[in-house]
Order: structure tokens, then sequence, then C-alpha cells
């Protein structure tokens, strides 16, 4: 499985903080990028739906957790469908 390194801007404190998921799945949907990463590398772990948001030709990729809960129901199926032993709750 994919390990990959995140930095997290703190926008509160004007810090920078990295922190590291490992990537499940990824996917496409109306455009846009998708990634379905976890915290554990096996067993029950945090999973969270990241959304590409950074623009073309950007430098580096920027993703944010999506929180809409249409958006978040419409990925969490997809990738449901594509990993058949998981289920996202």
């Amino acid at each position: 499985m994919e390990k990959i390194k995140f930095t997290l801007d703190m926008q509160e404190s004007a810090t920078r903080e990295s922190v590291e998921f490992y990537v499940l799945e990824q996917t496409k949907l109306g455009g846009n990028q998708y990634l379905l990463v976890t915290d554990v590398q096996e067993g029950d772990g945090e999973a969270l739906i990241l959304k590409e948001i950074s623009g073309q030709g950007s430098k580096e990729l920027v993703y944010k957790i999506v929180d809409d809960d249409t958006e978040m129901s419409a990925v969490a199926a997809v990738f449901e469908n594509l990993l058949e032993d998981v289920e996202l709750t």
C-alpha cells in the first residue's frame, strides 16, 4: 500500500505539520480527483476522503477533506464499489 506524506497548513498558528496516510484507492468523479486514505496499514482505522483542489499547472498537489454530505455520499459509494470488502460509515 502506498504511503503519502501530507503537509498541513495550520492557519490558526501559522505553522506547518506533516502527517502520513496510506492510500487505499483513488478515483475521478465529475472531473475531480479523490483519494481514500487511512491512518493505519491494516485493520480498522480512521479513513478520510480527500479532494484535489490544486489548479492546473500547479507545482504541488493540494487536497482538502471532503466535508459536504452530498459529495461525501457520492464519492463514498464509488469507493465502496471499487473496494468490495470496505464499508464506509
